[in-house]
């Protein structure tokens, strides 16, 4: 654990970071298929099935793949080369670090997404992030797809805050996860925390960061119509362009949540040293009071 309060970013991935969906970039072309045609199918299966929608689209991917690439770890973690991003955020990450580190804390960014891991793993920011916490693919001794190892949809994408949150980071340690700990235990507090997202799938982390003391920004392209819904009903407290360059509305706005939690962290930390000196003090007193009661005890004795 840093000696430094962590603050911590979380990120969802398609149209937060990059401003498509992940497969669009080279996998669906791959399969020779457009966008729409796509998704059309992931939704038809969602429905025809009763599928989870990441369940449908990562069965979908599995077999159009089939008979026109290879479809395996390696070859998957390939396509997140072609993957886009907003301007500036290559740089964003780094920028961050250095303006909490001026704050006295530590920067953390973490994905927290519906798209496929093996993409992000492979796009040119996957260095910047302790953990990526997106769906994924059980593999064979070939290394290809047997099975889903991971779905995150909108509602599990929750766990992982808490994981987070804990310090649980292992997806395969649940007890860790459900057992109680004290708030003051906690690796990073929900105030130190931001998420970033950018519509309805990110709502119920959105909610539960806010909810607990924590920001939440939602961020758009060019139509602001469906997030500004989400500000208005009290479910974020930003709407701001995706514009990760130095100096935009986004920078400003994570820059000022950082100086408020550093800010939060010295006033929490003075509180704590003011209670622990007092109950130091009272502490004292009593055992001066007790070895008073102790004297005057066996000065009555002797009498």
């Amino acid at each position: 654990m840093s000696e430094k309060p962590i603050f911590a970013l979380m990120y969802d991935f398609d149209k937060t970071l990059s401003p498509r969906d992940m497969q669009e970039y080279a996998f669906i072309p791959n399969v020779k298929m457009t966008p729409a045609d796509f998704w059309a199918e992931c939704n038809r299966m969602m429905r025809e099935n009763h599928m989870d929608q990441i369940l449908a689209y990562m069965y979908v991917m599995y077999k159009k793949a089939k008979g026109k690439f290879l479809f395996t770890r390696d070859t998957l973690r390939a396509l997140g080369k072609d993957v886009e991003l907003f301007e500036g955020v290559e740089t964003w990450f780094n920028r961050v670090n250095e303006y909490a580190e001026i704050r006295g804390m530590k920067a953390e960014h973490y994905i927290i997404s519906s798209g496929l891991k093996e993409i992000i793993e492979g796009t040119k920011i996957a260095q910047y992030f302790e953990q990526i916490y997106a769906a994924e693919y059980c593999y064979d001794e070939n290394g290809e797809p047997c099975w889903p190892a991971m779905a995150v949809n909108y509602t599990s994408k929750t766990q992982f805050l808490f994981r987070i949150n804990k310090g649980v980071f292992d997806v395969t340690e649940n007890d860790g996860l459900n057992e109680f700990m004290p708030e003051d235990k906690r690796r990073v507090p929900f105030r130190n925390m931001v998420y970033i997202g950018d519509g309805l799938t990110d709502v119920p982390c959105m909610k539960l960061v806010r909810a607990n003391g924590g920001h939440s920004i939602a961020v758009y392209q060019e139509n602001k119509e469906k997030v500004n819904e989400l500000i208005l009903q009290g479910r974020v407290d930003y709407v701001l362009k995706a514009d990760y360059e130095k100096n935009s509305e986004l920078e400003k706005a994570v820059f000022a949540i950082i100086d408020q939690a550093a800010a939060v962290n010295r006033t929490t930390e003075m509180h704590v040293q003011s209670y622990e000196q007092a109950q130091a003090e009272n502490e004292e007193k009593r055992k001066r009071e007790w070895e008073l009661f102790r004297g005057k005890n066996c000065m009555e004795d002797i009498r």
